[in-house]
């Protein structure tokens, strides 16, 4: 069993056990797969391209601010045109567009797909970079999107906190933090590094599916008796 919010939850000297974790993650994976089983669009972007740190970079991007199924078909038909750095900087804005539409901010991603394409042939051979700081010198690139092309393109330990993350990890209590960019280092710090990988992707289904954003689905949620529930007003 978890451990109760009285124990755990409410005491901020109480630190979060391995074994803690564990139950959690367990339960949460389980949770998805009863309840849906499918990934997010650059997990599965990830899984055709083989990994390719190219290929991840790249949906992420487009990711932003943009729907899960218009994030994957927009992301197919860039890599598709541009299945590699130098292609996709020798297309054009206007083509990266075509492609990416209707993709938030389709505009301005395309301009700065092109100028990072361009800065990986002259600046990176060609490759993309395996660090935080290099990746974050890209254009359009900020920490959520290099820490996500560090987890599924190189296999690299990264807390990747998007607006599931964020949320979700402060309606439970786990952490207490006003921005994704902060959820980063507190979440660094309350979870074991063997679940840094996983997390982005197990709580972007969770929150999909049963942690919406409003009104969750708390009587479907493994968490439910322990979760604080910072924030919700109501939930089914």
């Amino acid at each position: 069993m978890l451990v109760t919010k009285n124990k755990i939850f409410n005491d901020k000297n109480v630190k979060y056990s391995a074994h803690y974790w564990d139950e959690v993650f367990t339960l949460l994976r389980r949770a998805v797969e009863d309840k849906r089983g499918s990934l997010p669009s650059v997990s599965i972007i990830a899984k055709e391209s083989g990994n390719d740190p190219f290929a991840v970079l790249v949906s992420t991007l487009i990711s932003l601010r943009t729907k899960d199924e218009v994030t994957l078909a927009a992301s197919r038909r860039l890599l598709a045109a541009a299945p590699d750095i130098s292609t996709l900087a020798d297309l054009d804005t206007e083509s990266i567009e075509k492609a990416i539409y209707p993709a938030g901010f389709y505009k301005r991603k395309a301009v700065q797909l092109k100028e990072l394409a361009e800065k990986l042939r002259t600046d990176f051979r060609s490759q993309v970079p395996s660090t935080a700081h290099e990746l974050l010198s890209l254009p359009g690139v900020g920490i959520k999107t290099a820490n996500l092309t560090l987890n599924l393109g190189f296999g690299i330990s990264a807390v990747c906190v998007d607006c599931h993350v964020h949320q979700i990890a402060n309606r439970t209590g786990w952490i207490s933090t006003k921005t994704p960019e902060e959820s980063v280092s507190a979440l660094e710090a309350a979870m074991p590094e063997k679940y840094w990988i996983s997390l982005n992707e197990l709580l972007v289904s969770f929150g999909q599916t049963i942690c919406l954003s409003s009104s969750p689905l708390c009587s479907q949620c493994p968490l439910s008796d322990s979760c604080q529930k910072n924030g919700v007003r109501t939930h089914r």
